[in-house]
């Protein structure tokens, strides 16, 4: 959305007071832009929340040098370049360093002695204070900050979560956490050896009976979507609002992307938010220097910029987006992976969502989808998944006044809010749904949004196991940290919510672990033999595995109804809905992974290879995304 589109639109009033008029004379005054550019700049700031630099900039009206010398001879003062900034010595204001990212400033002594700040932007100096006003860009200014305060940022970044709701408490006692494992095991497994038919017993009863809980809790979510209809996954509708647009910041974690940077820059230019209004942060890892080469080599708009995290440990995404929050200017925080291919008016849709909705919704969480469905049994599989997730059972959850876990990407916040809370666990390998929980002990709920994202799915048997396995392990993760006051947490859910979280995780971590008991009910079936017979009378364990056998026919009309909902492009999909049979027992390998992990390395991030499929995203002549829709 830039000039063109606003053109069409009815201008907004003003909701702060306008300096662009003295600032956009002097430009127009000393040769900067002509009259005819601040006229267009100016149509674009009627309707966004944005300086007059930053339209100037987006809208290529003029380059970042020419303005900022504009700027220094106006306001009677200099530039400051990165070697100059770097020879001033720091002064103390008491103010922490996440604040001065935040603003943008650096107090400094100046070099005649005199206290100073320099900053990107003229008027935000130091409040009471008055001192001598340097510019400089702000990339160079939160560089140099980053720099003077890299240690404490650092640590910031990995404890920003209160420690009540972090589960970096885990790596202090190593040893501890390996010997009561060993302990808890070698328990188990003489107690099975002397009672073997007993523990299998109990094993497979509490396997059945999460099984039903889980089949329950999917008919409900399931039933609940369906008679929500649209209103469970409300379009992307952009209706008129008498507020400017906000700043909106998306946050691009790349680690080791070195195939898919061209592809990802290519998809991020199609957004038509407008890019004054539009903040991209390539948050890069500081030990990944091929990336940061790649990046180097693109010409970047100056909508989007890279942030380089000092290394550190854990070196997870959630870490990472923690130490890139300070440098985010917008009023509303995105999160994107690198392969994401985004519906290009996406942005504007979460905006006017945001203005439109309570101030409880602290998040909105848009849907997933696959492109590369065809590539294999595997991409097909996972794209049924994903489709049944976002578009049935997550809807159908929301709709229930259930609190529900988040996805990685696709996914929007309200700033103040996020902060609030503490923004993500630097050491929970499953950050989003970890978060998704901690905003709803805070009193804040999240919605659903009927937008798409288009990603790469993980279409290799390996890497598809280690991405799994680290799902889990951030389930459990999340669920312990969580269950560690459960009357608190009681308290702060609220009795719905609270017995929703419990048979979300116990569910899903049980099925996951007790698949194999569960497999053994086929014998049954076939009419074989089975270890419970000894105990259980046979009429019983054919009513036990009649009932295994209904819930798998049960699954499979929720995923055929699924990738029905998900419109023409999947419908080739219905075909292979009857082999997410063999799909699903996938996941009990990676659980058992994940369990092993969870004692041994439990913030180790098994990271996921991207760039194996990388197609173009069609685009039509009108400039929408043709690939993904809702119907």
């Amino acid at each position: 959305m830039g000039i063109s589109e606003l053109r069409q639109m009815p201008a907004h009033p003003r909701t702060r007071k306008d300096k662009g008029g003295a600032v956009g004379a002097h430009l127009v005054k000393a040769g900067i832009i002509s009259q005819s550019d601040l006229t267009l700049a100016q149509q674009v700031r009627a309707h966004c929340d944005a300086s007059l630099d930053r339209v100037l900039l987006a809208e290529g009206l003029t380059e970042a040098d020419t303005l900022l010398q504009a700027h220094a001879a106006r306001l009677k003062t200099r530039c400051v370049m990165p070697p100059e900034m770097a020879a001033l010595d720091s002064r103390q204001t008491g103010e922490m360093p996440g604040m001065l990212l935040k603003r943008g400033v650096l107090p400094v002594t100046d070099r005649d002695g005199l206290d100073a700040v320099v900053t990107s932007t003229p008027g935000q100096e130091l409040a009471g204070q008055g001192e001598r006003m340097l510019v400089a860009h702000r990339d160079a200014v939160q560089a140099e900050i980053a720099l003077r305060h890299r240690d404490t940022l650092r640590q910031a970044a990995q404890e920003r979560v209160p420690e009540s709701e972090s589960c970096r408490t885990w790596g202090r006692r190593p040893r501890l956490r390996l010997v009561a494992t060993l302990v808890a095991l070698m328990a188990v497994l003489t107690v099975t050896a002397v009672f073997p038919t007993m523990v299998f017993a109990a094993i497979a009863l509490w396997a059945s009976f999460t099984l039903v809980v889980s089949i329950g809790m999917k008919l409900a979510a399931f039933v609940a979507r369906l008679a929500a209809g649209d209103a469970a996954l409300p379009a992307p509708t952009i209706p008129p609002a008498p507020e400017a647009l906000p700043k909106v910041s998306v946050l691009v974690p790349l680690f080791r992307e070195t195939e898919i940077a061209h592809h990802l820059i290519a998809r991020l230019t199609q957004l038509t938010y407008p890019k004054c209004l539009l903040d991209i942060i390539l948050v890069l890892e500081e030990e990944d220097e091929l990336t940061r080469q790649t990046l180097a080599q693109i010409d970047l708009p100056p909508w989007i910029r890279a942030v380089v995290v000092p290394d550190g440990q854990p070196r997870t995404k959630p870490r990472a987006m923690n130490y890139a929050l300070d440098f985010c200017e917008g009023d509303i925080i995105g999160i994107f992976d690198a392969e994401d291919a985004p519906e290009p008016d996406q942005i504007t849709a979460v905006a006017r969502r945001f203005q439109h909705a309570p101030r409880e919704v602290a998040c909105l969480q848009g849907v997933l989808d696959y492109y590369n469905p065809r590539q294999n049994w595997l991409a097909r599989c996972f794209t049924i998944e994903y489709a049944t997730w976002f578009r049935t059972l997550l809807p159908g959850m929301a709709e229930l006044g259930f609190a529900i876990p988040l996805g990685g990407t696709t996914v929007y916040f309200r700033r103040d809010i996020l902060e609030e809370v503490g923004g993500w666990d630097a050491h929970n390998v499953t950050e989003d749904a970890d978060l998704g929980f901690r905003l709803a002990r805070h009193g804040y709920r999240t919605e659903m949004i009927g937008t798409v994202t288009g990603e790469e799915a993980n279409c290799r048997l390996w890497p598809w196991i280690k991405q799994r396995s680290r799902w889990l392990k951030g389930y459990m993760t999340t669920y312990l940290v969580h269950m560690r006051r459960p009357l608190q947490l009681y308290r702060q859910l609220g009795a719905w919510k609270f017995w929703g979280f419990q048979t979300h995780f116990v569910t899903a971590l049980s099925q996951f672990f007790l698949a194999p008991v569960l497999w053994s009910f086929w014998l049954v079936l076939f009419g074989l033999s089975h270890p419970l017979d000894p105990l259980v009378p046979r009429d019983l364990l054919v009513v036990m595995g009649s009932l295994f056998l209904a819930m798998e026919v049960v699954n499979i009309i929720i995923y055929a109804v699924s990738v029905s909902v998900a419109g023409p492009r999947h419908k080739h999909l219905l075909w292979w809905v009857p082999t997410m049979h063999f799909y699903g027992p996938l996941g009990a390998f990676a659980a058992y992974k994940a369990l092993y992990e969870l004692v041994l390395k439990p913030f180790f991030w098994d990271k996921t290879a991207h760039g194996l499929f990388l197609a173009p995203v069609p685009i039509r002549q009108d400039g929408s995304d043709d690939t993904f829709h809702l119907t």
